[in-house]
């Protein structure tokens, strides 16, 4: 069986892992390694670049007919209509963090939101001081599954100031920066007299990759559309 050729689009520090993890791989080859494509010939594009590169490579995939795993965060609703219209051309998996884990914990978060409808809900991101975005990619995905749940009813509030009291229909989202974090992100459903926490604490950046990997292998072949971590877990 020919290994899987893949086209790393950005050259940073999750590329860079990526590219170690991959060349240690029987079934990987890389065939490219670019913050701009411009002639890398693959069978899929894995992308850890910076949202402002996402537009040149969506152009070049689509003219190439390369599925993409796009796990570049920070992007606008106008970057995240062009992926959509791309996926109408090839088969795109989006996701602000590819972590097996962080997915368990989203199916987890929106059963729990459901059945605990009454308590107030509070997002906690903790990260390196390198990172650029605020708040976490994957804390505005977890903002999203809650606020799906209560029928997008939800406001959200970035941090508090001021002198009022916490509105029933908030949540609550705080961003930490400081040190080497990798990464860690906590969902804590506050009732009276309990509290409930469910956290994920990433160890590694290669969690990671590890599961940009196993996206890409899902992905090869597929029809395209907008696919996600659950479509690849399911």
């Amino acid at each position: 069986m020919n290994p899987i050729k893949i086209i790393i689009h950005g050259t940073g520090t999750m590329s860079s892992i990526l590219k170690s993890v991959a060349e240690a791989e029987e079934d990987l080859e890389i065939t490219g390694f670019a913050d701009e494509l411009t002639e890398e010939k693959g069978d899929i594009i894995i992308d850890f670049s910076y949202f402002s590169r996402i537009p040149n490579m969506l152009k070049f995939a689509v003219n190439n007919n390369i599925p993409i795993v796009i796990c570049t965060t920070g992007y606008d609703d106008k970057i995240l209509n062009q992926i959509k219209e791309a996926s109408t051309k090839i088969p795109i998996l989006l996701s602000s963090n590819t972590s097996i884990g962080i997915n368990l914990m989203n199916d987890l978060v929106k059963k729990m939101s459901a059945v605990l409808n009454n308590f107030d809900i509070e997002i906690l991101e903790t990260h390196h001081n390198k990172k650029a975005d605020s708040p976490s990619g994957t804390a505005k995905t977890l903002f999203n599954i809650i606020n799906e749940t209560f029928e997008n009813k939800m406001s959200l509030i970035n941090g508090r100031e001021g002198n009022h009291k916490r509105d029933k229909k908030e949540i609550g989202m705080h961003s930490i920066r400081g040190g080497s974090v990798v990464g860690e992100h906590r969902v804590i459903f506050y009732g009276d007299d309990e509290a409930i926490e469910i956290k994920h604490t990433a160890m590694s950046k290669k969690i990671f990759v590890h599961g940009a990997i196993k996206a890409a292998k899902f992905l090869i072949g597929k029809k395209p559309s907008l696919y996600g971590m659950k479509d690849v877990l399911s």
